[in-house]
């Protein structure tokens, strides 16, 4: 797929089969990924919802498990999407509440702040997406802003010079402290007189 025109890295694209050995891998990618956009809060959501649609891909795409995973940074969210050649649209079905598996679109519906489908533009295929939203910065952190246009971007910090420092304290003139007298030492034999009796073991 074509990438905005403004701020690419605010995209990132991963092609690949879904299968298992795969998932772990692109997981890493994403993890990585949002990392370098400063988006860590966002890290382990993202990587749990694409697990479960890239999962859903692997059970039930047909003919082909070759699929996408998209991550745009737009209008202070993150948008994740999957995008496979199935054209079938997946059905939410209530599961229960031990099961490990089977539960992708109500677990992305419960980690998102909004979630869809819809047919991708040839028909021959499906998009899958939900968005998570920009973490708030710490009060006293510089914040990342999304511009009205919708792409994000990261301004320069600029650091405030640092107040002018005071000299520092003229030293103490140092004070003379009569010196501990020095214990005599009497001089021991040559010892080069004394090798014969060393030892070797």
């Amino acid at each position: 797929m074509r990438q905005p025109s403004r701020q690419p890295s605010r995209h990132c694209t991963v092609e690949l089969q879904a299968l298992p050995a795969r998932i772990g891998h692109v997981r890493r990618i994403i993890s990585a990924q949002l990392r370098y956009w400063h988006l860590d809060a966002l890290i382990d959501p993202a990587a749990l919802g694409v697990t479960e649609l890239l999962a859903n891909v692997h059970r039930h795409a047909r003919p082909s498990k070759r699929c996408s995973v998209e991550l745009y940074a737009l209008l202070g969210q993150l948008t994740v999407s999957v995008h496979d050649r199935d054209p079938r649209l997946p059905r939410v079905r209530a599961a229960e509440s031990w099961e490990t598996c089977g539960r992708g679109l109500a677990l992305i519906a419960a980690l998102s702040a909004s979630w869809g489908m819809h047919p991708d533009a040839d028909g021959g295929g499906k998009v899958v997406w939900f968005t998570l939203p920009a973490p708030t910065a710490a009060p006293g952190s510089p914040a990342a802003p999304w511009d009205a246009a919708g792409s994000a971007h990261w301004e320069p910090i600029s650091l405030a010079p640092e107040p002018p420092r005071s000299a520092p304290p003229a030293p103490e003139p140092l004070r003379s402290a009569p010196l501990a007298p020095t214990p005599s030492v009497t001089a021991s034999a040559d010892p080069l007189s004394r090798i014969g009796d060393a030892k070797v073991g």
